[in-house]
């Protein structure tokens, strides 16, 4: 893909999914205000990259898994970022605050399954494109998101006892 169609492409991305982007980056490193700067290095590393794309999957996977990586590097301790999600996700748009525990217990799962549940259910990601973005096989998200769903589980019918 030649350099400016890609940025076409990102320039897209970023006008129509910079809150998805930035609701996933709030997860993995527990702050808003350092999500944006997340989402806008993401981007940035992105057309710095852009030669890097190789077009196995979409610009969107690719660019996820640069999100993650922008992510991973900026985060804080793990034991800041499961005290301050609640707080984060109540000041995102389209993110429920009825329930701390879920939140709690997503923040507490390992990193590789809460990331996947934040690329599945927060950025509504294919498994693909989750694959691509955690740069692991299809197979692999499907193993990691349904260990995360019976922690989850498990976590829950302990409080319904």
């Amino acid at each position: 893909m030649d350099r400016d169609r890609l940025i076409d492409e990102l320039e897209d991305l970023y006008r129509r999914s910079y809150r998805r982007f930035l609701r996933v980056a709030i997860a993995v490193v527990g702050d808003e205000s350092v999500g944006h700067d997340v989402v806008q290095e993401a981007f940035a590393r992105a057309i710095r990259l852009g030669a890097s794309y190789r077009g196995d999957g979409t610009v969107e996977a690719w660019l996820w898994r640069v999100l993650v990586n922008a992510a991973r590097a900026a985060r804080q301790p793990r034991n800041e970022v499961v005290e301050e999600l609640s707080t984060a996700f109540a000041d995102v748009g389209g993110v429920s605050t009825d329930d701390e525990r879920v939140r709690a217990w997503v923040a507490a799962l390992p990193e590789r399954q809460r990331l996947a549940v934040f690329l599945r259910y927060y950025a509504d990601l294919d498994y693909r494109a989750i694959a691509t973005a955690l740069d692991v096989e299809t197979g692999t998200v499907s193993a990691t998101l349904s260990a995360a769903h019976t922690a989850l589980r498990r976590s829950l019918e302990e409080v319904g006892r």
